[in-house]
């Protein structure tokens, strides 16, 4: 059963998706976060002629995170097109790990089915994250 915030997740993911440039795969995604200061901040790819140039919705999301004040993801819901879940690419795995504890959420929903949740730690295990660099 999903909670007011996953709808309220969903919605936003769902409306960024919509307004996604990708005119070479047609695959629009929508992602948005939850952020440790209570707001919700989306993202959507956005894809270039010079291959591979472009950025996943999700690094989208995170940058429109950091710019708005949030710091820390509490979760994080994925939107794409058909039946199966869009789970977040391996490089937008480690971007989220960046951001995220491995307990978070991720949310991951092909709009045609059902979604899928899994914990960061479940989707990227044995992770290299932050802390192992000294500071």
């Amino acid at each position: 059963m999903q909670t007011e915030t996953d709808k309220a997740l969903f919605e936003a993911a769902e409306a960024v998706r919509k307004r996604a440039y990708a005119p070479y795969s047609k695959f629009q995604v929508g992602a948005a976060i939850l952020a440790d200061d209570g707001k919700i901040y989306a993202g959507c790819n956005v894809e270039n002629a010079a291959y591979p140039v472009g950025n996943c919705a999700e690094p989208s999301a995170i940058a429109a995170m950091l710019a708005g004040g949030g710091t820390r993801i509490r979760r994080i819901y994925v939107t794409g097109p058909g039946t199966l879940p869009v789970t977040p690419c391996g490089g937008c795995r480690q971007r989220i790990r960046e951001f995220a504890d491995l307990d978070v959420e991720v949310i991951s929903h092909g709009v045609g089915g059902e979604p899928l949740v899994q914990t960061l730690g479940q989707l990227l295990p044995h992770s290299f994250g932050p802390e192992y660099l000294p500071s």
